[in-house]
């Protein structure tokens, strides 16, 4: 028979498939699934479950619920102080992935450049090479991932049409400096580039650090697409709720990639989400203080182990190096000593980088802090006896 499409072909199982089907096996504590073990709000639940009872099941709206995209827009003015007409310029898709991609499929032609920041989000390579897009990949280093701006100046060019910016980060927990944001923004304005920011954790940042929105930048929203995720602001991830803010040009363009994919999204968690939206903002502040306890339990646990752990201002992860341990291997061999022999999950972080580039660090992991503190606390109890591992 004649051979299927040779990109999704050649894509392997994922790390993160391979490595919760081992924590299974090995009953281990899984802090390397980037979602809650809680569920979230009891209210909103309430709200999707009585929306399935009064009648209103049939096809929404194409781009969404009125009473979503109005909330929305009011989210973007009371967080970020982005002015945004509901009717025009948001679009609601099946999850941030959703959005992701629509808003790339809106933008790139086949040959465009797209300037990605590895590590990376796993999902953005493989989309942009079904788009026929060229990706540029910029390197953060560790141990503070700051944005390298010659390196950037350098990947945008005639042929660059956006970046694709992530923050807070997946996977490394940067949240970029509003310089930061500053200089990218003047790359933009004068290279004529757009930029898609994949802005899922605005929520989960940790005090003093402030996420700041590029939209919000002088100039910037004519050439901005900014996604969020109800998954991740209010701990339903199943849920697969996202929304796309876009000058109105764009956002018709997002729209019509959204119908190809999915055309419409659940009505009862819409209009659950949208009574989220509205949530004071008490709300949002315990969700993010909860996970800085949670990440304080974890990142101090892992000290006390003999792991360096790098900065996290944001987001559910924190990175850890395992190269003061003397452990005789790569990142996914310990990854896999760890589950086995300790009983806890993490995730490689090579996984994240381009695997037709330049290798990647070899000594980093991902953890997980999105859990019950009893559970991190129970990884930390096993991660004292990381001295056992051997290459």
């Amino acid at each position: 028979m004649k051979p299927a499409n040779a990109m999704l072909s050649a894509l392997p199982t994922t790390i993160f498939s391979v490595m919760s089907a081992l924590a299974v096996e090995h009953d281990a504590v899984n802090l390397g699934q980037g979602f809650p073990d809680t569920e979230g709000p009891a209210d909103l639940v309430e709200v999707a479950a009585a929306a399935l009872r009064d009648g209103r099941n049939q096809y929404p709206p194409l781009a969404g619920l009125p009473e979503l995209r109005a909330a929305v827009a009011s989210a973007n003015l009371r967080f970020c102080g982005i002015e945004v007409d509901p009717a025009t310029e948001v679009v609601v898709t099946c999850g941030a992935t959703e959005a992701i991609t629509a808003s790339l499929m809106a933008l790139v032609n086949p040959g465009d450049e797209v300037v990605v920041f590895e590590p990376l989000y796993d999902t953005y390579l493989p989309v942009l090479r079904m788009l026929g897009a060229v990706a540029r990949p910029v390197r953060l280093l560790p141990p503070d991932w700051s944005l390298p701006r010659a390196e950037l100046e350098a990947a945008v060019g005639p042929r660059t049409k956006a970046i694709l910016l992530n923050t807070p980060m997946n996977p490394t927990g940067k949240v970029f400096t509003r310089e930061e944001l500053e200089f990218i923004a003047g790359l933009m304005a004068r290279h004529d580039v757009y930029a898609v920011c994949d802005e899922v954790y605005e929520h989960l940042t940790f005090a003093p650090v402030r996420h700041v929105a590029l939209m919000s930048l002088p100039g910037m929203k004519a050439r901005t697409i900014r996604i969020g995720s109800a998954g991740k602001s209010f701990s339903m991830t199943g849920w697969k709720v996202g929304y796309v803010t876009a000058p109105a040009p764009l956002a018709a363009l997002v729209a019509k990639a959204h119908q190809l994919l999915t055309f419409t999204v659940a009505p009862n968690l819409q209009r659950a989400v949208a009574v989220g939206l509205e949530k004071d903002g008490a709300y949002f502040q315990q969700l993010s203080e909860s996970m800085r306890r949670s990440r304080d339990i974890l990142t101090q646990g892992l000290r006390d182990a003999g792991f360096d752990v790098l900065p996290c201002d944001g987001s559910y992860f924190v990175i850890a190096d395992f190269a003061p341990l003397g452990f005789d291997g790569d990142d996914v061999a310990f990854c896999r000593a760890m589950t086995c022999t300790l009983g806890v999950t993490g995730i490689p972080v090579s996984a994240f980088y381009d695997p037709d580039g330049a290798p990647g660090p070899r000594t980093l992991v991902r953890f997980a802090f999105c859990k019950r503190p009893e559970v991190v606390t129970e990884a930390v109890r096993r991660l004292r006896r990381v001295g056992e591992l051997r290459g």
